[in-house]
């Protein structure tokens, strides 16, 4: 080869790695046959690049780009080939960059739904009667629930006495459908150490929650925010929840997430039932071979906690890594949520209150700073814009760039914060899959949020422009009406409204491109999960975690997106789920 040639051949890679499209060495390809070969219309999320094909080797990419160069890895009787051409996108495997999969399915195991539109009367005389009959044929220790809907309880929140008239003898907690208040029974409360049986009340403030009081003097049974979950740990956790459940739980969890698409996922809360059981379960399936996603576990620390006992928790918590199970984070809720009033914010709310703040800021910083030092991130759940500048202000002050900390949720944020975030290698997970609004829901929001609010949702476009990380989450089941698939938050993400009801766009401001929607879903997750490397985008070298989608959502009308779905998913080069 004389210099003039390797000149032009050297360009000619480098402008292929400028353009997202990569090959191996010609000395590898020569010889080498692939296991598969996909033709189509290939979303890479390499800077938005679009190939025409990639072989696969072993799991891995071997070589992306054009038709004519993958026909060179197929041997007959060697290479599986796909042609996908004209009949959808080819694009990189999904993430869900923050869900509750584990307590989603946890609760229908163990413990009774309620939807989202019952009242009262019906939770009094049919739901809690049915859990209590099935707790009681079981031989549970305890009645436990998710589901019931503020809005809809508003008119009458059952009291404790009245849960006692139903069941008194068993722990009863009903955790609502935004996983931030509970009703519970007078035993419930009294295992807690909140009263004892007699009426006594111990404890009438916890750190970052509310214990709501009576006219008598004494808890009503229904607590918010940090209250919930301190009560909640005094469940029998491991007869609740074991082993053998998490095992089963996931192999249910698996088949929905690659259905939809998913083959990243960083659960919202890894310890939900005080015990490691879930843990326990992805290694093991790991180590089996059975676990075709990876994941990212997070070991949530309450205000209540004593922080360094809480923190070295937190840390054995790593011993359950193993090569798709990445247990390196620390969850933490530093408000509630703006729309129902508990969320951090600046200017007041209409009735004169500021939100919950369950940490000060001077504590989250100190926690940053220990945590990061121990090789673990933080992962805040956010929404208010006072909240934002509080865990912002700690990750700056006591956090490592290097890190990633990340924020999650987000649903104000102001200007200077954005600039604060870029600069130190802030993350977000968004909320965006809540960025629309019913017509009537529009007309309700003024009525509680300061104007500055009223007529936002949550930021995405911003985040773009200022060069943050952004990733797209679900919060399923947290999901408050919202899509979980990654197709249906894409088409909100665009246009600001989901189908299935009757609102207007809201904030279009913020609303941002399908490429920003797909680098959201895609790459940027793996970057949150520190596997950038490994995952995320079709590149060589990568491990082959992709979809072949029914629609070209980069084209197809946008009110069409949501109705896309994956034809087959596959996860390092095996087809793990097909919809035929």
């Amino acid at each position: 080869m004389n210099k003039a040639f390797k000149r032009l051949f050297t360009a000619f890679l480098a402008l292929l790695l400028v353009a997202g499209i990569s090959c191996c060495s010609a000395k590898e390809a020569e010889g080498t046959p692939a296991d598969l070969v996909v033709y189509g219309k290939i979303f890479t999320s390499e800077n938005n690049q679009l190939a025409e094909a990639f072989a696969v080797k072993d799991g891995k990419y071997i070589y992306v780009g054009d038709r004519k160069g993958a026909e060179d890895f197929v041997e007959n009787g060697k290479t599986e080939v796909v042609d996908y051409t004209g009949k959808g996108l080819v694009m990189p495997g999904c993430g869900n960059g923050h869900a509750h999969y584990m307590l989603g399915y946890a609760l229908q195991t163990v413990g009774t739904m309620v939807d989202m539109d019952t009242d009262p009367q019906k939770f009094m005389t049919e739901i809690l009667p049915a859990a209590v009959k099935q707790a009681r044929e079981s031989g549970a220790k305890a009645v436990f629930g998710q589901g019931w809907n503020l809005a809809s309880f508003q008119s009458h929140i059952p009291t404790r006495q009245e849960i006692d008239a139903v069941c008194s003898d068993i722990p009863v907690y009903f955790l609502d459908d935004e996983c931030h208040k509970a009703i519970t029974n007078t035993l419930m409360l009294v295992h807690a150490g909140i009263m004892k049986e007699d009426g006594t009340v111990l404890k009438k403030e916890l750190r970052g929650g509310v214990i709501e009081i009576g006219a008598d003097g004494t808890p009503t049974g229904f607590l918010s925010e940090q209250a919930q979950t301190y009560v909640r740990q005094f469940i029998d956790h491991e007869n609740l929840y074991s082993l053998d459940m998490a095992l089963s739980n996931l192999s249910d969890i698996e088949h929905r997430m690659l259905s939809e698409g998913y083959t990243m996922y960083h659960e919202g809360w890894g310890n939900y039932f005080v015990n490691n059981n879930y843990y326990k379960a992805l290694q093991q399936m790991d180590k089996a071979g059975k676990l075709h996603f990876v994941a990212g576990l997070p070991y949530e620390i309450e205000s209540w906690m004593d922080m360094d006992e809480a923190l070295g928790r937190a840390v054995d918590a790593k011993k359950f890594a193993s090569k798709r199970v990445i247990p390196g984070w620390i969850k933490i809720l530093l408000d509630g949520t703006v729309e129902s009033g508990t969320g951090l914010i600046d200017p007041l709310y209409l009735n004169g209150s500021q939100g919950i703040a369950n940490w000060e800021e001077k504590d989250l910083t100190e926690i940053t700073r220990k945590a990061n030092a121990r090789g673990l991130t933080l992962h805040v759940h956010v929404m208010g814009n006072k909240g934002v500048r509080t865990v912002v202000n700690a990750f700056v002050n006591g956090g490592k760039d290097e890190m990633r900390n990340t924020l999650v949720h987000v649903r104000n944020v102001d200007a200077p914060d954005y600039k604060r975030m870029a600069d130190h290698n802030i993350y977000v997970t968004s909320g965006i899959t809540w960025h629309h609004f019913s017509d009537e829901a529009q007309k309700e929001l003024p009525k509680m949020l300061p104007a500055v609010m009223a007529t936002k949702a949550y930021p995405m476009k911003s985040f773009f422009d200022y060069g943050i990380p952004v990733s797209i989450h679900s919060d399923y089941p947290a999901l408050s009406g919202s899509p979980d698939d990654p197709f249906g938050i894409m088409e909100i993400a665009v246009t600001g409204t989901y189908p299935q009801e009757n609102g207007k766009p809201i904030w279009t401001e913020e609303l941002v491109t399908r490429e920003q929607a797909l680098t959201a879903m895609t790459i940027n997750c793996a970057k949150q999960m520190f596997i950038e490397d490994e995952r995320g985008s079709i590149k060589a070298g990568k491990y082959a975690d992709f979809l072949l989608v029914d629609k070209d959502v980069l084209t197809c009308p946008a009110d069409d997106i949501h109705n896309a779905k994956p034809e087959e998913t596959y996860f390092e080069g095996k087809k793990v789920f097909s919809r035929g």
